[in-house]
């Protein structure tokens, strides 16, 4: 098996968890941000990420979650979702991007191997969230708005090991986020978020990008 992905993506993080949290193995597969070509001739659109099988593609991160924990008819993902998970997942969404966007632009990431790949990612990113330098400039509001969300989101962590104490859906969407935010320096991470953070990224095989420089 094969996954397409960035290493930006938290969609592509969603997918290539669920490989490591089964210990199933797959080929990570990074295509450069500005192949449009290779991922519309596998699902008629540019978007990742994309499994393929047996010659055949599957697109949508969550379906490919989904096909991948039932694949040996043992799921894993078994927990129940709870609201309150979501909600934060819903209210930190808007800001969390300000943040992550303009970071991982510049990051040393394979999808941005060539210049006309970084430049094509920047291009699109821009019209959705404003100019980068102007982000980057109101950092300091934003990392304080997300180091209060994420004093909000410390007494929701029942484990380390899974946010709700069961592995469910909430920890894909959950630590893609988490894990984008990390490329952010200056956050003050609580102590269970940190731990779960680390944690699930030993788990599921998708290190965090503190270490990415930026």
């Amino acid at each position: 098996m094969r996954l397409y992905s960035y290493d930006h993506c938290p969609f592509c993080v969603k997918a290539r968890m669920i490989f490591g949290l089964k210990d199933i193995p797959v080929e990570v597969v990074t295509l450069l941000n500005d192949d449009v070509a290779t991922p519309t001739r596998m699902i008629g659109a540019k978007m990742v990420p994309i499994l393929e099988q047996d010659g055949r593609f599957m697109g949508e991160s969550m379906d490919i979650v989904d096909h991948v924990d039932a694949m040996d008819g043992h799921r894993i993902l078994t927990g129940a979702a709870r609201p309150e998970v979501g909600a934060w997942i819903g209210n930190a969404s808007a800001v969390a991007f300000r943040l992550i966007l303009p970071r991982v632009a510049a990051a040393p990431l394979e999808e941005f191997a060539t210049t006309g790949a970084r430049a094509y990612f920047i291009r699109n990113k821009e019209k959705m969230v404003g100019p980068f330098g102007a982000l980057l400039d109101d950092s300091a509001g934003m990392i304080a708005r997300i180091d209060a969300l994420l004093r909000e989101l410390a007494p929701l962590v029942r484990s380390p090991r899974a946010v709700n104490g069961e592995l469910s859906s909430d920890d894909i969407h959950l630590f893609a986020l988490l894990r984008s935010l990390s490329i952010v320096a200056g956050i003050d991470w609580p102590a269970p978020v940190d731990a779960y953070c680390r944690t699930m990224a030993r788990a599921s095989g998708v290190p965090l990008l503190d270490g990415v420089s930026a």
